[in-house]
């Protein structure tokens, strides 16, 4: 019984020492992977959340504060100044950086002609540097020069101050932020939009849907999911915008600071403080990450 049980466990043992051979390779770039994650994404994340616990600047070295760089970015008079132009930006960056990128889709994919001169005239933007756009866009909303005053002079109508009116300031951000950005979700809406089967279009046709009808019933459907997707994306990067109110506004106008722009204050300009810069940072990686959870729960039990 001995001899007869001994003999599958040598070739077993092979048959392992053989598959780890095989995948070897596959573990060793695994590793490299996890590695590169590790070193450029854990590490900052869990030092990011170490600092915001210390006092920590360009004078003096680190030490533990406790919760006191919490308290002080409670207490700052822009803490809530900053929230609310971040979320009023985001709603507004929304409305156009969501239905606009849709919108275009729909027409460039409904064109006999030229899809593909739109598909890369509205991609380029994205392909710019960001910084360049915006300082694109600074030429743009000059109040002397610039181009979109000149045009409103030799149309007859009245200037506009733009970036410097408190009243415009908000939605000029919102229009370089939506030109520089609508390129990468266009393309995702119109590739979601030729993978619908026109059998689907053709069956809404002769049952005598309106071109509306065919849009609400059978297009919006199909796309939801990139469109919920999408939406989380956009609601994730607009409440993380930094250089448009950076180089456009500066960092000390009031209608235009961001969570981002007050961080860099924290961390660069007025306080100098690395400690309070993370701990804002902090909070900003909380409410994002309990927004996107609660938003996933919804989207998942709907679907």
């Amino acid at each position: 019984m001995a001899v007869a049980t001994a003999g599958p466990r040598p070739a077993l043992r092979s048959r392992l020492g053989r598959k780890i051979q095989d995948n070897l390779m596959a573990y060793a770039f695994m590793a490299g992977g996890i590695a590169c994650f590790a070193l450029f994404s854990w590490y900052p994340l869990v030092r990011g959340v170490i600092l915001s616990f210390q006092q920590i600047n360009f004078v003096t070295d680190p030490y533990w504060v406790g919760t006191e760089n919490f308290s002080a970015i409670f207490n700052d008079p822009l803490f809530v100044t900053a929230w609310k132009n971040t979320l009023v930006f985001t709603g507004i960056a929304l409305i156009f950086g969501f239905a606009v990128p849709l919108g275009l889709s729909i027409l460039i994919n409904e064109m006999r002609h030229l899809k593909g001169f739109f598909r890369v005239a509205v991609y380029l933007p994205v392909m710019l540097p960001p910084i360049v756009g915006v300082l694109l866009f600074r030429y743009f909303y000059d109040p002397g020069f610039g181009l979109f005053n000149t045009v409103l002079r030799g149309v007859g109508l009245p200037e506009s101050q733009w970036t410097q009116s408190s009243s415009t300031a908000m939605i000029s951000l919102v229009l370089v932020s939506t030109w520089a950005n609508l390129g990468g979700a266009t393309l995702m809406y119109l590739a979601a939009l030729q993978s619908i089967p026109g059998e689907l279009y053709e069956a809404a046709e002769l049952d005598g849907a309106s071109a509306w009808r065919r849009l609400r019933h059978v297009t919006f459907p199909q796309l939801r999911f990139i469109m919920l997707v999408l939406l989380l994306l956009q609601i994730i990067a607009t409440m993380q915008v930094f250089i448009e109110p950076y180089q456009l506004t500066g960092t000390s106008n009031p209608d235009t600071v961001t969570v981002m722009v007050l961080i860099y204050r924290y961390a660069f300009t007025v306080n100098q403080d690395f400690g309070m810069a993370a701990a804002m940072s902090v909070l900003l990686f909380v409410v994002l990450a309990i927004f996107s959870a609660i938003y996933l729960r919804v989207t998942r039990d709907r679907d």
